[in-house]
């Protein structure tokens, strides 16, 4: 993951004891965590886990229930006029008018803002030059996704919302949109992403905020909140293995989050290694991969396994 950057005061985005209630459910529940200038927050959880209502309150477009979310100081709702120009917002899907093009978007976006980037420029950092002229509605999911970024990037925003903003994009774009993402944060922007697909949260935030049944479940760097976890051994092999013998061999609970995964409460040395290699022989299978260092992958599935499951 990226170094973090020094905290400031005061954060671009703040939420505090935050309640989201549709009738009688309760979509985020006292939720609080803030967001520096030129830092990259992921909100990460499972589907109804809160994020989409948490993102709703910070770009205007819903009222809190209870509490308090502040962009830049100001309320978003009672406040959002003023507001609008220091935001780059990025929905996930929609919101695109569909017999436009992307060059006529662009300019179309362009003209609401005093200091604008140029649309040019962003057609070509977002690789949209070749259907620049294509009806929106014509464009690949990968393609609306970027052309969604680059107008969410037009104004030059002080905060970005961007939701899923590599969902359906190819390895190409995903690069290109890992790079504006850094230039974002580089040039002093808080931005605040969802994602499901964690390889690429891991390349882009400086931090992370896990959700789950709209609480917040843990929030630090993934190197603060693997070693809160404590030390961790994974290995891949057969699937099925007698997981309490697996847990006496190495002295630590063995858990099989997935088939064929497994996760070990311990950091084995040299020689418990070898030993699980020969028992893993005498099963007639062997380990696929072996790390005693935690992925993002794997410290989901353990905050998630520890809170009984996701939703």
């Amino acid at each position: 993951m990226p170094t973090p950057p020094a905290l400031s005061t005061p954060p671009a985005v703040s939420v505090e004891g935050l309640w989201v209630t549709y009738g009688s459910t309760t979509a985020v529940h006292d939720l609080s965590f803030e967001v520096a200038p030129g830092e990259v927050v992921a909100l990460l959880g499972p589907n109804g886990a809160g994020k989409t209502s948490t993102l709703a309150c910070l770009e205007g477009y819903r009222s809190p229930t209870q509490g308090s979310v502040r962009v830049l100081g100001l309320d978003p709702v009672a406040e959002h006029r003023a507001l609008v120009p220091a935001l780059g917002v990025m929905l996930q899907g929609g919101g695109l008018y569909p017999a436009m093009t992307p060059r006529d978007l662009l300019r179309l976006f362009a003209s609401y803002y005093p200091n604008p980037r140029s649309p040019e420029e962003l057609s070509e950092l977002l690789g949209l030059n070749s259907v620049r002229t294509t009806p929106v509605k014509r464009l690949s999911g990968g393609e609306q996704q970027r052309l969604s970024l680059a107008l969410a990037l037009i104004g030059r925003p002080t905060v970005a919302f961007l939701d899923e903003p590599t969902a359906g994009v190819d390895p190409e774009g995903r690069l290109v949109i890992r790079a504006v993402v850094d230039a974002l944060a580089a040039e002093g922007a808080a931005v605040v992403l969802t994602s499901h697909e964690l390889a690429e949260v891991t390349a882009m935030a400086h931090r992370l905020v896990f959700l789950s049944h709209g609480r917040l479940l843990a929030q630090g760097t993934e190197d603060e909140l693997t070693a809160r976890l404590g030390p961790s051994t994974s290995f891949e092999a057969a699937a099925g293995l007698d997981l309490a013998e697996l847990s006496a061999l190495v002295h630590g609970v063995v858990a099989e989050p997935t088939p064929g995964t497994y996760t070990a409460a311990v950091t084995l040395d040299g020689e418990g290694i070898g030993a699980l290699a020969q028992y893993l022989a005498s099963q007639g299978t062997a380990m696929a991969s072996l790390s005693t260092t935690s992925s993002l992958e794997e410290l989901y599935l353990a905050l998630y396994r520890h809170e009984g499951g996701e939703e």
